[in-house]
C-alpha cells in the first residue's frame, strides 16, 4: 500500500507545518482565475509546472501535510482512510492534462516531488520530467547509473538493493552486473544531480512557473518556483492549503487541482486524454525501458541558462551606464546653472 512508503523512511522529526485548514475560492472566482491562468499560459514561451502530492489524492494516494495527510495523522497515531496500492493507482485528470499540455507545446517541463510514478504512467517522456525525490517504479544501477522502469513497485525505499542486476547498457562497456537499487530518497539523501540541474535551470528560464498541489515546505524543491523572479518571471500557485510563497505569487487559486486543470484546458482548447495502458511503461514487462537522463540534455540547457544570465548582466550594465550618463547630464546642467548665477551676481 502507498502508506508503506512513508513507513519505510528513516525517523525524522521536522516534517513541516501539518494539518493547516484548507481554503476554497468561490466557483465564480475559480472560473475567473482559471481564465486568467489560461491567458498567462498562452502568452508565455517557457512554462514550467511544479507538482506535489496534492495532484495524486484523487487517484487514492494520500498527501502528507493536509488535514488527512500521512504525517498529519501520524501525529495522532492514525492512518489515512484512502490508501491505494501503487500498482493499482492510475494517473489523474491533472496528470493526463499535463501530458497533453506538453504534447501541445504549452508546457516545456515538469518538476515533481512525487514518488508515485503517475507522471511515468501517464506516458510523459523522461525529457520533460525531473523527479526530485525518486520514483517507486524506477531502479538504478549502483555502478553505471543506468535507470530502468519496473513493472512493479520497488520492494525497498532509501536506495537499497532491490535484488536485480544491471544489464550494462549505461556505458559502451558493460558494467559487469552492477546491483540495482531503488530510486527513492530518504530524508538524508542529496537530490539526484541531473534531475536537480534540469529542474533548477528550467525554473530560472521559465517566464511562468505554476505550482500544483504542494505546500512548498521542503527545500530545495519548494523554492525552485521562485528562481524565475530575478529574471522577471511570474508565479502561480494552486493549492488548497496556504503556502509560504503565496505573497510572492502573481496568482493564487484555492481549489482542487483537477477542477482547475479541467477549467484551464477548456480555455486553452486542449482535450484531456484518457489514461492508456499502451502508453504506460510500467505495463511493458517484456521490454527494458531506459529511464536515464542523458548528460547532453543537461549540458544543452546549462548553455541556454548561462546565455540568459550573461544577457541579464549585460542589460543591467547597459542600464547602469545610461543611468550614469543621465546623472552626469544633470550634474552638468546644475554646474552650468551655478556658473550663470555667479556671472549674474558679479555683474550686479
Amino acid at each position: 500500500m502507498s502508506c508503506n512508503y512513508a513507513d519505510g523512511l528513516s525517523p525524522y522529526l521536522n516534517k513541516g507545518v501539518l494539518g493547516v485548514a484548507e481554503k476554497f475560492d468561490d466557483e465564480e472566482v475559480v472560473n475567473e482565475k482559471c481564465a486568467t491562468l489560461a491567458d498567462m499560459i498562452k502568452s508565455s514561451k517557457h512554462v514550467v509546472i511544479h507538482t506535489g502530492a496534492g495532484i495524486s489524492t484523487s487517484a487514492g494516494i494520500p498527501d502528507f501535510r493536509g488535514p488527512n495527510g500521512v504525517w498529519t495523522l501520524e501525529e495522532k497515531g492514525e492512518k489515512p482512510s484512502i490508501n491505494i496500492a501503487f500498482e493499482d493507482a492510475i494517473p489523474t485528470k491533472t496528470h493526463m492534462a499535463l501530458k497533453a499540455l506538453i504534447d501541445a507545446g504549452h508546457v516545456k517541463y515538469i518538476i515533481s516531488q512525487n514518488i508515485d510514478g503517475l507522471h511515468l504512467k501517464s506516458g510523459l517522456g523522461r525529457e520533460h520530467l525531473s523527479e526530485l525525490h525518486g520514483n517507486i517504479f524506477v531502479e538504478n544501477c549502483n555502478k553505471c547509473r543506468t535507470q530502468y522502469v519496473r513493472s512493479t513497485p520497488a520492494p525497498t525505499v532509501g536506495q537499497k538493493p532491490t535484488g536485480g542486476v544491471c544489464k550494462g547498457r549505461g556505458k559502451q562497456r558493460a558494467c559487469r552486473g552492477g546491483a540495482l537499487i531503488d530510486n527513492i530518497l530518504d530524508w538524508e539523501h542529496d537530490l539526484p544531480d541531473k534531475d536537480m540541474d534540469l529542474a533548477y535551470n528550467h525554473s530560472c528560464l521559465a517566464d511562468l512557473n505554476i505550482c500544483l498541489g504542494s505546500t512548498l515546505q521542503i527545500n530545495p524543491s519548494g523554492s525552485l518556483c521562485l528562481k524565475n523572479k530575478k529574471f522577471g518571471g511570474k508565479l502561480v500557485i494552486c493549492n488548497l492549503q496556504p503556502t509560504k510563497h503565496d505573497k510572492k505569487a502573481d496568482l493564487v487559486i484555492s481549489s482542487y487541482v483537477d477542477v482547475v486543470m479541467e477549467n484551464v484546458m477548456k480555455h486553452l482548447g486542449v482535450e484531456i486524454p484518457a489514461y492508456s495502458v499502451d502508453e504506460d511503461p510500467t505495463k511493458k514487462a517484456d521490454i527494458d525501458v531506459d529511464w536515464t537522463i542523458q548528460q547532453d540534455r543537461v549540458k544543452e540547457l546549462e548553455k541556454v541558462y548561462s546565455a540568459k544570465v550573461k544577457g541579464t548582466k549585460k542589460r543591467k550594465a547597459f542600464t547602469y551606464s545610461w543611468d550614469m550618463m543621465d546623472m552626469k547630464k544633470e550634474e552638468l546642467k546644475k554646474l552650468k546653472l551655478e556658473q550663470e548665477q555667479q556671472k549674474k551676481g558679479q555683474k550686479e
